[in-house]
């Protein structure tokens, strides 16, 4: 079966990251946003099972426990895990699937398919990066300060990476993000499957 290719996108908060994202999955229908499980409660607008699968402590616990997680991570107060058994899946139904974590479940998931897709997304500059979370208007500058303390963190790791894309003009991001992906797929061992009885048929 011509399995799909796993990406990992990660980004210092206020980077773009899940912005990007949404625009780059409605515009291919073979990408597809693997769901995570977290212990936070949902936002308004937020829908459990498509945006995150919503659980209790205890559950989370439980299911780290059974080794249910293929990476899982304390992200301020709550803890987040990516379901193993439904990567899998999507994978094996050719679908190219995203997992959009940091870095430290980055890493997690390298151990376990050493061939993801790596991508590494930052802003311009760390005052765009201020800027951006001030103009939220969500957090108080005590947060404020604490998620550029955790971006400076998190933008120490770009070097593990495979792609870095600067999220300076939107559409140009989303643009260089769309052509990793579309790479991917043109690569030997995804695209010739696809195209077997021609390649025969044009060998003789």
């Amino acid at each position: 079966m011509n399995k799909g290719n796993l990406f990992i996108v990660s980004a210092p908060s206020g980077a773009g990251k899940t912005s990007l994202l949404k625009e780059l999955l409605k515009a291919n229908d073979r990408l597809v946003l693997s769901v995570s499980h977290t212990t936070r409660l949902p936002r308004p607008g937020e829908v459990d099972g498509e945006h995150y699968h919503f659980v209790s402590v205890d559950e989370f616990v439980k299911l780290a426990g059974e080794g249910a997680f293929l990476e899982q991570a304390q992200v301020f107060d709550n803890y987040y895990g990516t379901s193993q058994a439904g990567v899998q899946s999507q994978l094996g139904q050719g679908l190219d699937v995203v997992l959009e974590i940091d870095w430290q479940g980055a890493q997690q998931v390298r151990k376990v398919f050493p061939d993801a897709i790596s991508v590494f997304i930052i802003p311009p500059s760390i005052a765009a990066l201020r800027e951006r979370l001030s103009g939220r208007g969500q957090d108080n500058d005590t947060v404020i300060e604490r998620r550029m303390r955790d971006a400076r963190k998190e933008l120490s790791h770009y070097a593990e990476y495979d792609f870095l894309v600067v999220n300076d003009r939107f559409e140009d991001a989303l643009d260089d993000l769309a052509c990793i992906v579309r790479a991917q797929s043109l690569r030997l061992e995804r695209n010739a499957p696809r195209h077997a009885d021609a390649l025969q048929e044009m060998l003789g």
